[in-house]
């Protein structure tokens, strides 16, 4: 899973890299190495008035499910359904119409992952994974409205994993979903609603090649902790293996 990742780019630096020219925030969010769920976040997607041109949006990072009544359940609800699986987002009752027709990129400049007790790595020692380009991270992901009682709206968005692939299998048995370059405009086209072909665009050719992972301090552990120190390499002892 993708429980927490770094985002410190200027909301224009993500405009130019992400091809932005349809509508974008008022403001950008502050800078953070250390996102955790509910948070605001950026997301990419079709621009509500012209679907040719993408937009950039600030969302709340957890899915509602279009079924929940209770703001207080809702908002509870959101931790457990950051992320969406791959293999069955089209099942799922809380993802499933997001998938078909609102679907985004999130931007990541970095996100984190922990090893487990399966991989050759210390368990629970943390990583820091970013793009070996130095760009940022396009990964692919699902955006939702939902009306509060009070008739508000609120905007939330869930990340895509997939089975982690590569050396990324050795920290974690999930990853996320990159979303290469050439595939952004039928990812995010509401109009290509074909579940086949969506989840073609989820597949590509060994994903973990596009990111490097480097350990980084237990800090990182801690909600309160936010700044650029949080994804500095460390050194650790030798990996340790099962047998």
């Amino acid at each position: 899973m993708c429980g927490r990742y770094a985002q410190s780019a200027d909301m224009r630096e993500l405009m130019e890299q992400f091809e932005v020219s349809g509508s974008s925030p008022t403001e950008s969010l502050p800078a953070s190495w250390n996102i955790a769920p509910t948070n605001p976040i950026y997301i990419v997607r079709a621009d509500s008035e012209n679907h040719k041109k993408n937009a950039l949006a600030t969302v709340s990072w957890g899915l509602i499910g279009p079924w929940l009544i209770d703001v207080s359940e809702a908002k509870a609800s959101q931790s457990r359904a950051i992320n969406a699986r791959s293999e069955s987002i089209h099942e799922k009752p809380t993802f499933r119409a997001a998938f078909k027709s609102t679907r985004c990129l999130i931007p990541a400049e970095g996100y984190y992952e922990w090893a487990t007790a399966l991989g050759k790595y210390s368990p629970k020692q943390p990583f820091y994974i970013s793009a070996k380009n130095g760009k940022q991270l396009p990964i692919a992901g699902i955006w939702s409205s939902w009306r509060a009682p009070n008739g508000s709206m609120i905007e939330t968005a869930s990340i895509i994993t997939q089975e982690a692939q590569g050396e990324l299998a050795e920290i974690h048995n999930r990853m996320p979903v990159f979303m290469p370059y050439e595939r952004w405009d039928q990812w995010l086209n509401p109009a290509n609603t074909e579940t086949e072909s969506l989840k073609s665009l989820m597949q590509i050719e060994s994903p973990a090649s596009l990111a490097v992972a480097r350990p980084v301090s237990r800090a990182v552990n801690t909600v309160s902790n936010n700044s650029q120190k949080l994804t500095a390499q460390i050194e650790v002892g030798e990996p340790e293996t099962l047998f």
